[in-house]
């Protein structure tokens, strides 16, 4: 196991799969990790289609650090750097980091999951399994996106959150695939 800078994790895993190639690589990262400082590390990454998985926990908000705004933080969305909530005019828009992710050739496999019900939670780990299959297939990056809560800094209970996650969060960032190489594209 090894540690990287804030937003420095697919620097390291890629460091360390083009050394070690045999080695299945992941990284875990948050949305402040993955979506903000380290968005360009991320973006490159999948455009060299580098061979390790990513394991993106999306909570919308920097809930390790206080609360504050996070780039997938929903529009009207109450934070700590944001008291009034998000707003398009002063914040701009989540950034939806699955479907961009999609969009680039050398990213093998992109999926949005979560892990709200017990059949949420089945289905998130046959993604990430698919995630490491394609990545010890040399296939090219892949990604699991993982909607999850953060009942402390949004200020709700463990059963409110998960309320909240389904139906504020799951409508700005739908489940699915959004990428698999695997699959004839129509």
């Amino acid at each position: 196991m090894h540690e990287a800078a804030h937003g420095r994790a697919p620097a390291v895993a890629t460091g360390i799969k083009r050394v070690l190639p045999d080695r299945v690589v992941f990284t875990y990262q948050g949305d402040g990790d993955l979506a903000a400082i380290g968005t360009a590390e991320i973006i490159h990454a999948a455009m060299r289609g580098e061979k390790f998985t990513t394991i993106f926990v999306n909570n919308a908000v920097y809930g390790m650090t206080g609360g504050q705004m996070a780039p997938t933080t929903l529009i009207g969305q109450h934070a700590t750097t944001a008291p009034f909530g998000r707003s398009i005019e002063h914040y701009g828009s989540p950034l939806q980091m699955s479907e961009l992710l999609a969009t680039i050739p050398g990213a093998a496999y992109i999926e949005r999951v979560t892990v709200t019900k017990p059949a949420h939670i089945a289905k998130a780990k046959r993604a990430i399994k698919k995630a490491f299959e394609i990545q010890i297939q040399g296939l090219g990056f892949t990604m699991i996106e993982v909607l999850s809560t953060c009942p402390t800094n949004w200020g709700m209970t463990p059963i409110e959150a998960l309320g909240w996650l389904e139906e504020a969060m799951i409508p700005v960032y739908p489940l699915g695939v959004f990428r698999d190489v695997t699959k004839k594209e129509a």
